[in-house]
């Protein structure tokens, strides 16, 4: 049965420092946080948190993608493990909470289980993901795209950043190696569940005034380069009907994936984020410009490919009518992904016995649970965004919205323990 002292929650307090403690690692004038993945900062906040494991008695152990792992025993009368955690690394002048929040919470979870005496049949393992967020090697989410096998070991060995460094040698750097990439595999198995505490970054929780959602999808994510050819010319010399310009057309086509989008709103996002123009330059008319469409959708999967089919028959026609050519590079193209319908339950449960509020949420960045979903029963918990800022500075969740997240977790962790098989 569960053990009713978990309504006491975490040591909420003892949290908030170790945050506190974490951002110092990267820190700007700005406040801001700058640890990106196999950075001298990221390696020594590494070394901080595997310390703090040990010290904790857990069994900790690096894999071969450099996610670091940390076991406590359970009774021993269930089989495999819960997972609990997220990723350390951040984006360049990012805020405190996007990936701390959920390692450090799943810390402070063992501990408090320890200390209340709170004893699970199965084992708990904290998991800290390596290189969640976008990085120099561009492998986003690399770490639990590594650990359920969705990269491909012989790009990786070719794989190098902007200044040359292979990512071989990184991962050496944090103790992994692709060697050990075949026995990672082998871990799967004992994997039986996986939840994964993060701050909302959006609005729809401070807007309804509610604490903590359960999180039962990933939307999906597509992403193309698209690169238009027309012909550079004299920009005084060349009358506007001899003109084959490939900015106006690229800005039609821009704003089709804003029209598109715009007629899906609650379901779809449409961004153009980035556009480089050649030859950018005042006086003449741009022969070429390349710029990256990015839309996420948190329907279903035929729902959200008939947005990408709308969006690209407009830039096509767009196109035709200007004269100019069209080019694309697929970069990322995934369906929205389901998470597991019991674990979101369990949340919800979980939120109920300890008297808190909570909803039920898409979540529209991608996360280590997405990849997770496809090797066990994965899940996340949001909780409250202040504003909705993340990626930056002014990242914020108050205290009270953490601590009842921390209660929702506890329970959900015995809640869980009970459940599964």
């Amino acid at each position: 049965m569960l053990n009713q002292t978990d309504m006491r929650g975490i040591n909420i307090d003892r949290l908030m420092q170790e945050i506190d403690e974490y951002a110092q690692y990267g820190m700007n004038e700005q406040k801001g946080v700058t640890r990106p993945s196999f950075s001298a900062e990221d390696i020594k906040v590494r070394k901080k948190f595997v310390g703090e494991l040990e010290e904790m008695g857990l069994e900790v152990t690096i894999d071969g993608a450099g996610n670091i792992w940390g076991k406590k025993k359970g009774t021993g009368k269930k089989k495999g493990t819960i997972v609990v955690g997220s990723h350390l690394d951040s984006v360049p002048n990012g805020g405190k909470f996007d990936g701390p929040l959920g390692t450090l919470m799943a810390k402070e979870l063992l501990v408090t289980l320890e200390e209340q005496q709170i004893e699970l049949d199965h084992d708990v393992e904290i998991v800290s993901f390596t290189a969640e967020e976008s990085n120099d090697f561009n492998l986003s989410t690399f770490g639990s795209r590594s650990f359920t096998g969705k990269l491909d070991i012989d790009e990786l060995r070719t794989a190098e950043d902007s200044a040359g460094t292979k990512l071989t040698d990184a991962l050496v750097s944090v103790g992994g190696s692709l060697d050990a990439y075949p026995k990672m595999y082998e871990t799967h198995k004992d994997k039986k569940a996986f939840i994964e505490l993060h701050i909302e970054q959006g609005k729809r929780l401070e807007e309804k005034n509610i604490p903590v959602a359960a999180v039962d999808r990933i939307a999906g994510v597509y992403r193309n380069k698209i690169t238009i050819t027309g012909e550079a010319n004299h920009s005084g010399t060349t009358t506007m009907g001899n003109r084959i310009d490939a900015l106006t057309a690229a800005a039609e086509m821009i704003l089709s994936v804003e029209r598109v989008c715009r007629e899906h709103q609650e379901d779809v996002v449409g961004t153009v984020g980035k556009a480089d123009v050649s030859p950018n330059a005042m006086n003449i008319v741009p022969g070429k410009v390349e710029f990256t469409i990015e839309i996420r959708g948190k329907s279903d999967s035929e729902a959200f490919r008939q947005v990408i089919d709308s969006v690209l028959t407009a830039c096509n026609q767009t196109a035709a009518d200007r004269g100019v050519s069209m080019d694309q590079e697929i970069i990322i193209d995934q369906d929205p992904i389901l998470l597991d319908k019991g674990m979101a339950d369990i949340l919800t449960r979980s939120a109920a016995n300890v008297n808190e509020s909570c909803m039920t949420l898409t979540s529209m960045a991608v996360h280590d649970a997405a990849h997770m979903a496809s090797v066990t029963k994965s899940v996340m918990l949001f909780v409250k965004s202040i504003d909705g800022k993340s990626h930056c500075p002014e990242e914020y969740s108050t205290t009270e919205d953490i601590a009842a997240a921390g209660k929702v977790l506890l329970n959900a962790l015995q809640l869980t323990d009970e459940t599964l098989n």
